[in-house]
C-alpha cells in the first residue's frame, strides 16, 4: 500500500556506456542502500542514453513523481556530457559557468589549465546549489528536488555523503529473513501469497540462491511496523516448519 507520508526517491542513470554494457553500474546499489538506511523509499530506477530529449523527459517525470531524484553520470568535460544542460532545460532556466564552481576547479587546476573542456564542468543551472566533490573538485549540484551527481562511483559516494545531512528521513524499514532451505518455491508460493494478502502493509519476497552447500531459498519480510513484521515472520516460520515436516 502507498503511504502518502512516505519520503520517496528515484534514480536516473545517464549514459550510453551503461546501456552498452561497457561500464557496469555500481551506483544504483549504493544509493539504494543509502536511501534504505535513511528511511527513504526508493521506488524507481531508470537508465537513459546520452540523448537530450530522453534525459529531459525522464527528469521531469521523475522529479514530479517522487520526493527526491538522484541522477548519476554525464557531468564531465566531454561533448557527450550533457546532463547539466538537460537539467537546466527541464527546469526552464539558463546555464553558464558558475563562479563558485570555477573557484572549486581552481583548487585542482592552474588558471591556464582551465580550458574550454574543463570549464564545462563548472557550467551550473541558474539557481542551483553546488554539491562538493573532495576528490576531483568538479562539483555536482542540486536544483529543486533533483540531485545531479557524478557517474564515477567513488566521486558519487563522496557527493552522496555531502548531501546526506540535507535529506529528510522517514520511518526505517525493518527486514527479517527466514531460511526456507531446499524447499522449492512452488511448495509454499500459494500459502505465502495468502499471508501477504492478509498483511498488505508488509512486503514479503522469496529469493532463490546458490550457496556453498547448494540451492537454497530465503523468504524476506520487510516493513516499517516492527510488530507487524514480527507477526508475519512467525507466520512464515510456521509455514516453513509445516512444509519441512
Amino acid at each position: 500500500m502507498n503511504d502518502p507520508a512516505a519520503i520517496t526517491a528515484a534514480i536516473l542513470v545517464i549514459g550510453d556506456e551503461i546501456l552498452s554494457g561497457r561500464t557496469k553500474d555500481k551506483n544504483i546499489g549504493t544509493i539504494a542502500e543509502y536511501c534504505t538506511a535513511l528511511g527513504i523509499d526508493l521506488k524507481e530506477v531508470r537508465i537513459v542514453p546520452d540523448e537530450a530529449d530522453r534525459i529531459v523527459a525522464a527528469v521531469n517525470a521523475l522529479r514530479a513523481a517522487y520526493t527526491y531524484l538522484f541522477t548519476t553520470g554525464g557531468i564531465g568535460p566531454t561533448h557527450d556530457d550533457i546532463t547539466a544542460d538537460c537539467v537546466a532545460s527541464a527546469f526552464g532556466v539558463s546555464i553558464d559557468v558558475d563562479p563558485r564552481a570555477r573557484a572549486m576547479l581552481l583548487e585542482r587546476h592552474k588558471p591556464e589549465d582551465l580550458n574550454e573542456a574543463r570549464l564545462r564542468m563548472a557550467r551550473i543551472p541558474a539557481g542551483a546549489d553546488l554539491i562538493a566533490n573532495p576528490i576531483s573538485k568538479a562539483p555536482g549540484f542540486r536544483i529543486g528536488n533533483v540531485f545531479v551527481m557524478a557517474g564515477v562511483p567513488a566521486i558519487m559516494q563522496a557527493m552522496l555523503d555531502a548531501i546526506g545531512p540535507t535529506l529528510a528521513t522517514g520511518a526505517k524499514i525493518v527486514s527479517e529473513t527466514i531460511e526456507a532451505g531446499t524447499l522449492p518455491e512452488g511448495t509454499y508460493a500459494g500459502r505465502l501469497a495468502e499471508i501477504a494478502k492478509a498483511h498488505e502493509a508488509v512486503s514479503i519476497g522469496s529469493y532463490p540462491s546458490m550457496t556453498q552447500n547448494g540451492f537454497a531459498n530465503r523468504i524476506v519480510v520487510r516493513g516499517k511496523d516492527l510488530e507487524a513484521v514480527a507477526r508475519v515472520r512467525l507466520e512464515v516460520e510456521a509455514l516453513v516448519a509445516d512444509l519441512k515436516g
